[in-house]
């Protein structure tokens, strides 16, 4: 049963900085591209980046490109996300999505979700 666990969301000033963890079980990360998706108040699905089952290629939407990086450690079956310069606009909750097979930008499987509000 593929399991996705978002963490380390939470309060922070803008211009702070969170790193968001998302633990799988069920499945080998090593085999999937894995990403990143937050859900704005009154907003839709927005995609924020992807990383190759090998980590050599990583992509992010243009609003959060230069301060968040997407990262993994296949060994301990867990994706990461560090954010800096954290922005009110970044305020979502922060889901991490595992990929079909072969594809970087088609998902079939979501977390819960974790929340992260930036706000002074």
């Amino acid at each position: 049963q593929v399991q996705l666990v978002e963490s380390g969301g939470g309060l922070v000033q803008p211009g702070g900085s969170l790193k968001l963890s998302c633990k799988a079980s069920g499945f080998s990360i090593h085999n999937y591209a894995m990403g990143w998706f937050r859900q704005a108040p009154g907003k839709g699905l927005e995609w924020v980046s992807s990383i190759y089952s090998d980590g050599t290629n990583t992509y992010y939407a243009d609003s959060v490109k230069g301060r968040f990086t997407i990262s993994r450690d296949n060994a301990k079956n867990t994706l990461y996300q560090q954010m800096n310069s954290l922005k009110s606009e970044d305020t979502a909750v922060y889901y991490c999505a595992k990929s079909l097979r072969g594809s970087w930008s088609k998902y079939d499987y979501w977390g819960q979700g974790t929340q992260v509000t930036v706000s002074s």
